[in-house]
């Protein structure tokens, strides 16, 4: 199976260009789900790959809005590699898309969900048991912690969920990236950068420098709600045990729209099955 065979071909894709602001990836990302849009630009009438913006990038650079400086550059990979190929390149740069293209062109994409769609229909190979491919160690935080400090949790984590436990420790939910966007909004502000200084007299006398009056920047934040993780969780939790097979867990994730999955045993939380662990699966 090659790339072509499960990428989402540019016929189908939105992209931002250069020059764009934030705001243009917000949108897209907010209104349709997505957790990246690639970057283009018009060169002479032709229009020529740059990067991506995901929604990583907006979380983590807040008061960057020239979509030139959020964009990342990210592997890529030809409509003709094989799929498994890109599956591997994407394990090992920890890149959840790969823009495909024909030298500067871009004429698709490929994501992790693409290639666990295709595990999901029985495409590529999908019998290995989940238990061996979950990750052990695994994010969590309280349903009474305020959503600004569980964002700062998953940050710092860097991985894009926090499993939710309650006063007992048990499972109570889980908290996404996406649960954290679809509550995030930009607030612009000012900041005083302090009194400036103006001379009077000699550069060497004390008596002949005053300040002038403060100056101000114009600010850009992410601002987040206060309330408690509770709120904005997903309650009602999908949960798969060791024993189920990656084409089994991976037709779970595409049905009901996640990226990850708690692995338990009996009422017991073992770990969690992310999508790119089934990729190592191949």
């Amino acid at each position: 199976m090659n790339v072509s065979d499960a990428m989402t071909p540019r016929s189908d894709l939105v992209v931002v260009e250069i020059p764009g602001s934030r705001n243009d990836v917000l949108e897209y990302i907010q209104e349709y789900g997505f957790s990246s849009v690639p970057v283009v630009k018009d060169v002479d009438g032709d229009e020529v790959y740059r990067g991506l913006v995901s929604r990583d990038d907006l979380i983590e650079q807040p008061d960057e809005d020239q979509l030139a400086l959020l964009m990342r550059e990210v592997p890529t990979v030809g409509a003709e590699d094989a799929i498994g190929d890109a599956a591997a390149t994407m394990a090992a740069e920890d890149s959840r898309r790969l823009p495909v293209v024909d030298g500067d062109e871009l004429v698709g994409i490929i994501t992790v969900t693409d290639v666990v769609r295709a595990i999901a229909r029985g495409e590529i190979d999908g019998d290995t048991e989940v238990g061996g491919l979950a990750t052990r160690a695994v994010n969590a935080t309280h349903t009474e912690t305020p959503l600004p400090v569980a964002e700062r949790e998953i940050g710092l984590a860097n991985v894009p969920y926090a499993v939710v436990l309650d006063d007992d420790a048990g499972l109570a939910g889980i908290l996404t990236e996406v649960d954290v966007l679809e509550v995030a909004r930009v607030v612009e502000g000012e900041a005083s950068t302090g009194d400036s200084i103006a001379e009077q007299d000699s550069e060497w006398s004390w008596e002949g420098i005053k300040a002038t009056g403060a100056r101000y920047l114009p600010t850009r934040n992410v601002e987040l709600p206060v309330g408690a993780v509770r709120h904005f969780m997903t309650a009602d939790l999908v949960t798969v045990s060791g024993t189920r097979t990656a084409k089994e867990v991976a037709q779970e994730l595409i049905s009901n729209d996640i990226e990850q999955v708690p692995l338990v045993n009996g009422t017991d939380l073992d770990g969690i099955v992310r999508d790119v662990d089934l990729l190592e699966g191949l």
